[in-house]
């Protein structure tokens, strides 16, 4: 197996237009149309940044076609992909709870599914190390019947399914640490006891009343799923003591085939749209802590797949700093803001975050 890391990006997903709106959904005299928080301006710089260096020549870039209706068909329901489809040819549409798109928007959410799959099938086949997807729009909202927050397809259970489909899979471990609750990907396997599904956010923040602790999955699939809801101002420490203490032992009983990460950079000290204080060199360790339990337990397959984060200045730091980490070198580029980030107050673990994630070993045990 090659060593390389492979990288998933095209430039079509940089034109999915979701319009001028502020943070409200409302229109009217009160609500001045500025840009909108999901817009190309962070995935693109992340690219350049990648690209001006050096990182991107150690990369191995993959290319990937359009999911296929198939496979869209696995997770959404017919009636919702076929009225995507239908607003996508006659212009603008929307694919419901803050997903807007203009013409078109159909086609480049399903290449954004298809880098996913193909990013996936690209590690499960051994053709690459591990992959980094950076992909738009983002997925993780998108439930079987509707968009949501942006999302307008559920890009990770589309991959997930497509690759169980295909028998290149069974057993699939997705973290996701974007800031918000990953309420589709919950969805997508809230039954199943093939994937376990773990999401750590921002407590009740989008969308409001998803993501408690008590949402632990249905049937076969009870105790599969595992949120971890932190307070606002949580940093550092306390997501570092989450990787440790909850993640990597429920990934050590669960021993996945593969790690997938919903990897969202909004839970970064000055992301817009999260109240967390996390700096790049966090994003560093995190990934790290899963490298080497990829390593341990499925053979290093791991694949990251874009979801949020919304500054345009500081995502491409994040982004740099975790895909440094999965191909395993350094460039010259210094984040001169992560040190001063490291030293604002309350990074270390507080005691109300340790008594949560004290709280929330239980939930591990369930897990075989």
């Amino acid at each position: 197996m090659t060593t390389k890391t492979g990288f998933l990006y095209h430039e079509i997903c940089m034109w999915h237009d979701t319009g001028n709106r502020s943070i409200y959904d409302d229109c009217g005299i009160y609500f001045q149309p500025t840009t909108s928080y999901e817009n190309p301006e962070t995935k693109r710089r992340l690219k350049n940044l990648l690209e001006v260096s050096g990182a991107m020549k150690q990369l191995m870039p993959i290319d990937s076609d359009l999911a296929p209706i198939e496979a869209l068909h696995r997770f959404h329901t017919e009636r919702y992909i076929t009225s995507l489809s239908e607003q996508s040819e006659k212009g603008a549409g929307d694919a419901g709870e803050g997903s807007p798109f203009a013409q078109n928007g159909f086609t480049i959410a399903r290449q954004s599914s298809g880098m996913a799959i193909q990013a996936m099938e690209s590690v499960l086949k051994g053709e690459v190390k591990n992959a980094y997807c950076l992909s738009r729009p983002p997925g993780h909202h998108a439930k079987r019947d509707t968009g949501s927050g942006f999302c307008l397809l559920g890009n990770i259970p589309i991959a997930i399914m497509s690759a169980q489909a295909k028998k290149l899979v069974k057993r699939v471990a997705v973290i996701d640490w974007d800031v918000h609750h990953g309420n589709g990907t919950q969805e997508a396997f809230y039954d199943s006891a093939d994937v376990l599904t773990i999401s750590i956010h921002h407590d009740n923040n989008f969308p409001v009343n998803s993501g408690s602790a008590s949402e632990r999955g249905t049937g076969e699939g009870e105790g599969y799923n595992v949120n971890i809801p932190l307070p606002a101002g949580s940093g550092i420490g306390a997501y570092i003591s989450v990787l440790e203490e909850l993640i990597v032992p429920a990934l050590q009983r669960f021993k996945p085939e593969m790690i997938v990460v919903a990897c969202g950079f909004d839970a970064a000290a000055v992301d817009p749209l999260g109240p967390m204080i996390l700096n790049s060199n966090t994003y560093r360790k995190m990934t790290k802590i899963l490298m080497r339990e990829a390593k341990t337990l499925c053979g290093d397959k791991l694949v990251m797949i874009h979801e949020g984060g919304y500054s345009p200045s500081y995502v491409p730091f994040c982004g740099l700093a975790v895909i440094e980490e999965m191909s395993g070198q350094r460039t010259e580029v210094v984040d001169t803001l992560s040190d001063e980030i490291a030293l604002w107050g309350q990074q270390t673990t507080q005691p109300h975050q340790q008594a949560l994630i004290d709280s929330l070993q239980a939930l591990v045990k369930d897990i075989c």
